[in-house]
């Protein structure tokens, strides 16, 4: 497994699926949560995605027990700061770990305070490691109809606004996909596009196009996921008009079986069409994955070439929720590599 010498960027990043499994064994123990296990090789596969997984939802419960046990500030600090130190290792330039404010209020704290606690851990991350570049995304949650949690989710978007510029960059929507319409969470982008917020949307996984158009018609230039959208070929052309990058993420597509192998993921197509796409881990821990594993893949199993990672490593830099100038350092920092891997 050779290391790829790039200023790799990762744009789709979840702190809970990306804890190191020996910090998780640490705190579960620490906290006296009970599980199913005896020691750190027993309880790894109970924070990775099981074989045989058969959706993506199937998946979504993989992560209880990471949530369950960052209920409290220094626990989110700290992950926080070791997923960072974590990313340094694997040679990565620029990354953007998102995260969801309310599914850390189970024993009292605000979703203020656990985002406090992710950039204090954020900052003790850049001071240990200044070669690195790290926005945070706030996450509102998908967990049933829309009407359930929709003050929480207006929640995130107002503290959204509040931290952007202090380590906070952009706003997402994740979580379960197809239980209602995605246009049904209009109002959490209405209220983003209010405030002149940045946002991406998770859409196009284990639903259709459909759900892609959705995030489109909210005015998302960037979409978790979205390769479904392969399979409405006007939808395609819209995207490369309107400048849409998608957030690729093979190997979980791959475990949640929302694509039916790497040789068959749409994202070659896309990026042949002329689609922004770029490659993301999702969740370093669930899927067992690193960005150079996920580039192996694109090489050996998915057909693309050295230079279609450069410029998917483009595509990457301009889409970061960085300022113009950041982002054209970047580019001109990978475009340097070129010769080099």
């Amino acid at each position: 497994m050779g290391k790829y010498n790039l200023p790799k960027i990762d744009l789709h990043l979840h702190l809970d699926g990306s804890i190191l499994p020996e910090t998780a064994w640490e705190l579960v123990q620490d906290q006296g949560v009970e599980v199913p296990a005896t020691d750190l090789e027993s309880f790894r596969p109970l924070i990775m995605v099981p074989e045989g997984c058969k959706d993506v939802n199937e998946c979504l419960e993989r992560f209880e027990i990471p949530v369950q046990i960052l209920q409290d500030k220094a626990s989110l600090q700290r992950v926080t700061k070791e997923l960072i130190g974590w990313l340094v290792k694997e040679g990565v330039a620029y990354a953007e770990i998102r995260f969801a404010p309310q599914l850390h209020t189970r024993r009292g704290l605000a979703q203020k305070d656990a985002i406090d606690a992710v950039l204090d851990g954020r900052n003790e991350g850049l001071r240990e490691n200044p070669e690195i570049g790290i926005g945070i995304i706030l996450c509102a949650m998908s967990i049933g109809p829309e009407t359930v949690n929709m003050e929480e989710n207006l929640e995130t978007v107002r503290l959204t606004k509040e931290y952007l510029g202090k380590g906070v960059v952009a706003l997402d929507l994740a979580g379960a996909e197809g239980i209602v319409p995605l246009s049904n969470f209009a109002p959490i982008f209405d209220l983003a596009r209010e405030m002149e917020i940045p946002f991406t949307c998770h859409a196009g996984d284990s639903q259709g196009p459909e759900t892609v158009e959705d995030a489109i018609n909210f005015g998302t230039k960037r979409a978790g996921h979205g390769h479904h959208i392969f399979e409405d070929p006007e939808l395609c052309q819209r995207a490369i008009k309107e400048g849409v990058t998608f957030e690729i993420c093979p190997t979980s597509n791959v475990c949640c079986q929302s694509t039916g192998g790497y040789g068959e993921h749409y994202v070659k197509k896309m990026f042949d069409l002329g689609m922004r796409v770029t490659i993301n881990t999702d969740n370093m821990t669930l899927f067992d994955i690193t960005l150079d594993k996920e580039y192996d893949h694109c090489i050996n199993d998915m057909g693309f070439t050295k230079d279609d990672i450069i410029q998917m490593l483009v595509y990457s830099a301009e889409a970061t929720f960085q300022s113009e100038a950041d982002k054209k350092a970047l580019v001109e920092k990978i475009l340097a590599c070129k010769n080099n891997f």
